[in-house]
């Protein structure tokens, strides 16, 4: 390309040159408008660009297979007899985790919402002394999220998420690691527990608690549920001390005004802290209100909960149901098996905030009343799926996927496309869909929730 622009440069008459030994001005002469016989074209050739068509590439475009160019030397956008080469620029590393961006399937139509961001692009919030780290997704980077937010968290050994509070609820999903929690309610009633990785916990808003890290550290996933929440707008124990006179605090806690001579003049946020005592007890503080009842408790230890075996894969779901105080936040942790999918569906009473844990994965949202795009998925990423809009989640890769479902809503639930079909007079599904008798003999009528794969390449 360089030696194509040089001798390009060097091709021009005399009257566009600069005089030698000069350098030319920021812009050109008036000799460069428009059509003159003395302009030169580039010969350089755009349409010759080898490449091999991946498995699947050359289909008929509604056919719409997953496209793996992880491997492609030159990925290019066409499917089919769809599309054409690109020359570029370009960067290739998107194209190869994205093929359905870069060929989509042709049953896509138009730009639904951007249903997909990766945590990996967020900006990263940094924690005092080597401590941990904070990113997060909201409506800044995803404007179609209004519902819920989310932010991915990692604590060191021994360090704290300072006492703090939300406007928001906040829910939380451990994902690796273990960590101590800690609450007061507003009935003065205390609660502490050690959740670790596959663990929930659920914080109504305005109930101040803490987070510290065990031994090993922890990272875990929350879900807020306000899409514009952010974490710089958290109400901070430090901040509350640092903005209020010194002999209003005295007062407040019957303290000499010496006594808070030594506070945080800034935020801690996320810093390193004395390990946290081994038995638990000690640090089970209760007042006359004692401890939070069971019933109300702000933790799930859903690491146990054992998970329900479908076709291809698995699902675990847990919401007020079982966990009460998640009053409106369900979830459902999905395994998907290599070939399977997350049957096509749709949630009518919420948003879907969805994170991919492991594995790869694709999805196609469809927005009435013709919109469809699909959307590739990694280890990190975030989907969002409008309510009553359907979506499928597919394994595209050779290993498990497993990703978490959260709705804005007191109890999980959907509606099944195989289910609704099957469960409908087969004379209707026959006049609407035109489809074989069969068909319509191995329609079912059950909710499959993960189906494996089988017949989708069948002739």
């Amino acid at each position: 390309m360089k030696s194509a622009l040089l001798y390009s440069l060097l091709a021009l008459p005399a009257i566009h040159a600069a005089p030698t030994g000069t350098n030319p001005p920021l812009r050109g002469s008036e000799d460069l408008l428009g059509y003159s016989p003395s302009n030169t074209m580039s010969d350089k050739q755009t349409d010759d660009i080898p490449y091999v068509p991946v498995p699947g590439q050359t289909d008929t475009p509604d056919m719409g297979v997953y496209l793996d160019f992880e491997d492609a030397d030159s990925p290019q956008p066409m499917r089919g007899d769809t599309g054409g080469t690109d020359p570029g620029p370009r960067n290739e590393n998107y194209d190869r985790i994205n093929s359905d961006k870069l060929a989509p399937p042709g049953t896509d139509s138009g730009q639904t919402i951007n249903a997909q961001w990766p945590m990996g692009l967020s900006h990263n919030r940094l924690g005092l002394s080597g401590s941990g780290w904070a990113r997060q997704e909201n409506e800044v980077v995803m404007p179609a999220a209004t519902e819920m937010a989310g932010v991915d968290m990692r604590l060191e050994a021994g360090a704290y998420r300072e006492l703090h509070w939300h406007l928001a609820s906040e829910w939380s999903l451990v994902l690796n690691g273990s960590c101590r929690i800690e609450a007061v309610n507003e009935n003065g009633q205390t609660f502490v527990d050690d959740v670790s990785e596959g663990d929930v916990w659920f914080f109504p808003p305005g109930i101040p608690h803490s987070i510290q890290a065990l031994d090993d550290g922890v990272e875990f996933l929350l879900i807020f549920d306000d899409g514009t929440f952010s974490e710089d707008n958290t109400f901070l124990a430090t901040e509350v001390f640092a903005h209020q006179p010194k002999a209003v605090l005295a007062k407040n806690f019957d303290l000499p005004v010496a006594a808070f001579d030594d506070i945080p003049e800034d935020e801690l946020y996320i810093f390193p802290g004395t390990p946290a005592p081994a038995n638990i007890s000690e640090q089970n503080v209760t007042g006359a209100a004692g401890v939070v009842p069971r019933e109300q408790t702000y933790s799930y230890h859903f690491s146990e909960q054992p998970a329900h075996e479908v076709q291809g894969g698995s699902v675990k779901i847990v919401d007020s149901l079982t966990f009460p105080s998640s009053y409106n936040t369900a979830a459902a942790l999905v395994t998907v098996h290599p070939g399977g999918m997350r049957e096509i569906h749709w949630h009518p009473s919420s948003d879907e905030w969805t994170f991919f844990i492991s594995g790869q994965a694709r999805a196609t949202l469809f927005t009435a009343p013709s919109t469809a795009t699909t959307f590739d998925y990694r280890p990190g990423d975030v989907g969002y799926f409008p309510m009553s809009n359907s979506h499928y989640i597919e394994n595209t890769g050779d290993e498990d996927l497993v990703f978490l479902e959260v709705l804005k809503t007191d109890q999980f639930t959907d509606i099944s496309l195989g289910q609704w079909i099957g469960s409908t007079p087969k004379q209707i599904v026959a006049d609407t869909l035109h489809l074989p008798q069969s068909a319509l003999d191995r329609l079912k009528t059950q909710k499959m929730y993960v189906v494996a794969g089988g017949n989708a390449t069948d002739a």
